[in-house]
């Protein structure tokens, strides 16, 4: 688990997508803190390591078949009812898999005070999930695996949903990922800092 401390009120939970804590999710912490946030990332996967990029069929069956978007789901409650105490607002931020992780969790009645969740394609599977708290979505407009337009109409009847489809790949928001792109990142990472101002003081 990454934890990052800045002694504030408010703390960001970073779900990973099923490579595990990377260079990514480090930065994406970092940028947090950056902030003023206290940033919690938990390792979903258990392996004190992350895959590479290049492993992805790999990591996508680890997390399957060791994890799955149940298990993942369980932790993160698990991690807001113990932080739950401590801090005046929980959001989660999650990135892919994680993404759909978070939206898992948005319908319970005790959970986060906020969601946001990157290119969560799985969403698409949990679609009578009805959000209990505000919640930002930023889906990417080319998914290899669908056609986002079909989810789109639901997603957009959502009340505490706030929903965003950029022009660019799933990954768009990872500088480390083949499908970056650099003016989407800073368009996205605006939205979600405009979404955080919500929580503060």
């Amino acid at each position: 688990m990454l934890k990052i401390s800045n002694n504030s009120d408010v703390a960001v939970i970073v779900l990973h997508e099923i490579y595990g804590i990377n260079e990514h999710i480090i930065g994406v912490c970092n940028e947090l803190s950056k902030s003023g946030y206290n940033v919690i990332s938990p390792d979903m996967l258990k392996l004190k390591r992350s895959f590479d990029y290049s492993q992805e069929c790999q990591a996508y069956t680890y997390f399957k078949e060791n994890i799955g978007l149940d298990g993942a789901a369980r932790q993160v409650r698990e991690i807001i009812r113990q932080l739950r105490p401590k801090y005046r607002k929980l959001v989660i931020l999650g990135y892919s898999v994680g993404a759909t992780t978070a939206w898992l969790c948005s319908g319970d009645e005790v959970a986060a005070d906020g969601i946001i969740g990157y290119y969560g394609s799985r969403i698409r599977d949990h679609l009578g999930i009805m959000p209990a708290c505000p919640t930002l979505l930023i889906m990417a407009g080319e998914e290899k695996s669908f056609d986002i337009e079909e989810i789109l109409p639901e997603l957009k009847r959502k009340k505490m949903v706030q929903l965003h489809v950029m022009n660019g790949k799933h990954g768009f928001a990872d500088p480390f990922s083949k499908n970056y792109d650099e003016r989407l990142y800073m368009e996205a990472w605006g939205l979600v800092g405009n979404f955080l101002k919500a929580f503060e003081g």
